[in-house]
């Protein structure tokens, strides 16, 4: 847990401008929320360098994108960016080769991560070599290998290129300041003022774009981009961090809960030692010796256990790095390994041997050697505490995960307004595009392919959003954000979007200045009936023709943005294809990839099926599921086995008193119910105690989604019968042994 916590807490951390790198962002407050977005125009940056001192360094980048690269018979798809000037005096990469002054100096470099290189020019000497980039069908020179970045980098690519500020689609962008596709970081000087900062970054925008009234634009520090990078209605509301300090917690927790286990069988065994502490004494031991003899001992089993984790942690480390997606390791070459260990230690040691010792060496040794000493009721009440917190805790945890999966279900199931299930994305390309007539044609011909459109986006994301459009009788006071994605005929019947009002383009010139509502657009906009209303964009009007159901395509636990759809047959973003019933991804597969070869046959094909990219949108909460779910098992576990030790030895100081009883004639269930009975009392008093413990705390962690579960009283039900089985079979188990053993045994004197 602790090697997962710090992976988190560490990321970035290896970047040399750390402290002082920031990424620009904009609040932007329309009517229906207030929208945090982090496109920025293109000449921001360079301006900002030109015009604030505080500011040392800035650049622009845009996202993450794919290029399909060829070097010899060798063809593969790489993802990377397009990065200004000042990109590797900001950022700190490691150079295998080349150099980070020169290598994106000229527009035609490219810079490729060790395992891109090695994938794409094997053992060759990739310094130097044309890389032929097949969008472009142009060639790029590698100027410089990089190690690839460390698993907790914000920054991952497998290369880096600069802008040409020669080609003209670049040029007319740096002389645009109200079109925002790009990311903007700055590095300010050591001692800047950030909120001067901030002011002078608001004061540039506006300035060269006096209608862009309704953004805020502030810097957000490297230090946040991880761990606090979750915005709602415009304010930071946390993000990893809230699993950071979760599963520091769980980890905690665990460790108090062995703690616990090994506090109440000293404490239970006090009686076996009482006479030990009474002969120490009577020889002269003080009490301070004693409180020493028993933390020696408990750090000893402490020291012990810690060299059988260090094992067992090399076995499982496999296992949970793919569980959680990361390459981990143990570095115990590292000074800090070892300080946290012997922290850890020592803690443990010292926790876990602080009530034994304090409590066995306050033994009076007068009372103890007469054989007076009963330490009665007052002795038991402390353990009896430590189950109930135990137990407490093991409920919390157990109620938590299933509550975890129950909201992640929930959403799986949502309505999402379109059919996922056989529905194929296929990249598109300026060949797709040239064919896509043909290409749909013959797919739809092989009776595999049950309808093809294509878009400017997949259905399962957006890439486009703006201010609303202007109607009449819109509010002088409406500012809306809206989604927008453009797309070809049989959009909705592919999709399996159901129509409300209206119809689906056609496919007539007269739908280039049509477009398509959903249902949340309708509503946010206060229209009453839209068919036949003017939308206008500028100097660009469309007419409704239809009113769509809400599609979920950016967060399933948030409500859906307004949504406006427009006919476009040149989209060439997406090819989506829809398989008929019946028909097996593995029968189709290979005849759809035979076409698209056929028509595209400069690149390789690539798909994904539209379900699974809608399945990783809940990669962070099935993570916490399960592995909140593996170390709920384990407190069960260990507390189950605490109160296996319990009930034994409770069994064996009434040993005697179970044969009188039987010799009495009680029977073997009236023993077992005799015993189970003050250890079912335990349990009940933790189910009590845990559900509004646990009702409050994942009430506060479910308010964060708008889409969300009533947390049920059968899910308490079910555990509390859960742990209250598990406990009546521990303890029933360890009676047994007592219940039918022969009393002449129990009771016969040496």
């Amino acid at each position: 847990m602790l090697l997962w916590v710090r992976d988190e807490l560490n990321y970035d951390k290896f970047q040399v401008n750390y402290d002082n790198t920031y990424v620009v962002i904009a609040n932007r407050d329309f009517n229906n929320r207030i929208f945090t977005d982090y496109n920025m125009v293109l000449p921001l940056a360079s301006a900002l360098e030109k015009t604030s001192p505080q500011i040392k360094h800035a650049v622009v980048t845009t996202q993450g994108y794919d290029l399909t690269m060829r070097h010899g018979d060798r063809i593969l798809q790489k993802n990377g960016m397009t990065v200004s000037e000042h990109f590797f005096d900001m950022f700190s990469w490691r150079f295998l080769q080349g150099s980070a002054v020169t290598a994106i100096q000229d527009p035609s470099a490219i810079v490729l991560t060790q395992s891109a290189a090695t994938a794409i020019f094997g053992k060759q000497n990739p310094i130097n070599q044309s890389l032929r980039i097949v969008e472009e069908n142009r060639d790029l020179k590698v100027t410089a290998v990089v190690a690839d970045p460390p698993g907790n980098s914000s920054f991952q690519f497998d290369f880096i290129r600069p802008f040409n500020y020669n080609d003209e689609y670049t040029k007319r962008m740096m002389n645009n300041w109200s079109g925002s596709s790009w990311r903007v970081y700055v590095q300010t000087v050591v001692g800047a003022d950030i909120k001067q900062v901030d002011k002078t970054i608001n004061t540039l925008k506006k300035t060269h774009d006096p209608g862009d009234q309704i953004s805020t634009y502030f810097s957000f520090p490297m230090s946040k981009w991880r761990l606090y990078s979750e915005f709602k209605d415009g304010k930071n509301v946390g993000g990893m961090i809230e699993y950071v300090k979760l599963f520091s917690i769980i980890a905690v927790i665990i460790l108090l809960i062995a703690c616990v286990n090994f506090m109440n069988l000293s404490t239970a065994r006090s009686e076996k030692r009482s006479k030990e502490v009474g002969i120490r004494k009577t020889l002269g031991s003080g009490k301070m010796q004693l409180v020493l003899q028993f933390f020696s001992e408990s750090t000893i089993l402490v020291l012990l256990a810690f060299l059988l984790s260090i094992g067992f942690v090399f076995l499982l480390l496999p296992a949970f790095n793919t569980l959680v997606a990361k390459e981990l390791s143990l570095e115990m070459n590292q000074p800090y390994f070892w300080l946290g260990s012997l922290v850890i230690i020592l803690f443990t040691g010292l926790l876990a041997g602080s009530y034994p010792a304090l409590y066995l060496s306050a033994f009076n040794p007068i009372k103890v050697l007469k054989g007076v000493f009963l330490p009665g009721k007052a002795a038991a009440l402390p353990r009896h505490i430590l189950v109930v917190g135990q137990f407490v805790i093991s409920i919390l945890l157990i109620s938590a995960t299933i509550i975890v999966y129950q909201q992640i279900q929930y959403v799986k199931n949502r309505n999402m307004g379109y059919k996922a299930n056989n529905l194929l994305m296929v990249t598109g390309t300026e060949d797709t595009e040239k064919n896509f007539r043909v290409i749909k044609d013959e797919l739809l011909a092989s009776r595999l392919v049950e309808s093809v459109t294509r878009s400017s986006s997949p259905i399962t994301q957006v890439w486009w959003k703006s201010g609303a459009p202007d109607w009449n009788g819109k509010p002088a006071n409406l500012n809306l954000v809206v989604s927008g994605i453009r797309t070809d005929v049989d959009f909705a019947k592919t999709m399996g979007i159901n129509l409300l009002q209206g119809h689906d383009f056609l496919g007539m010139p007269a739908d280039s200045a049509s477009v398509l509502l959903n249902r949340a657009a309708v509503e946010a906009m206060g229209l009453k009936d839209p068919i036949g209303m003017e939308m206008r964009f500028g100097d660009e009007k469309y007419n409704v023709i239809g009113v769509t159901e809400n599609v979920v395509m950016e967060s399933p636990y948030q409500p859906v943005d307004p949504m406006l759809t427009f006919y476009n047959p040149t989209a060439t973003g997406v090819i989506s294809l829809r398989l008929r019933d019946g028909i097996s991804p593995q029968k189709a597969l290979p005849f759809i990839e035979t076409v698209f070869k056929k028509y595209n046959p400069a690149f390789p094909f690539t798909y994904q099926f539209a379900d699974e990219e809608f399945g990783r949108k809940f990669i962070n909460e099935e993570l916490i599921s399960k592995i909140t779910n593996i170390f709920a098992g384990l407190a069960i576990f260990i507390c189950c086995i605490g109160l296996a030790g319990l009930a034994s030895f409770t069994v064996e100081k009434r040993f005697r008193e179970i044969g009188i009883r039987k010799v009495l004639g009680a029977t073997i269930k009236q023993v077992l119910f005799l015993i189970s009975k003050q250890f079912l009392k335990l349990v009940t008093i933790s189910f009590c105690l845990a559900v509004p413990i646990t009702w409050w705390l994942m009430h506060q962690w479910l308010e964060k989604y708008s889409y969300r579960i009533n947390i049920s009283a059968w899910t308490f039900v079910a555990v509390g019968c859960l742990v209250f089985l598990l406990a009546l079979v521990v303890v029933c188990l360890n009676a047994l042994r007592a219940a039918i053993t022969n009393p002449i045994n129990s009771l016969r004197t040496e």
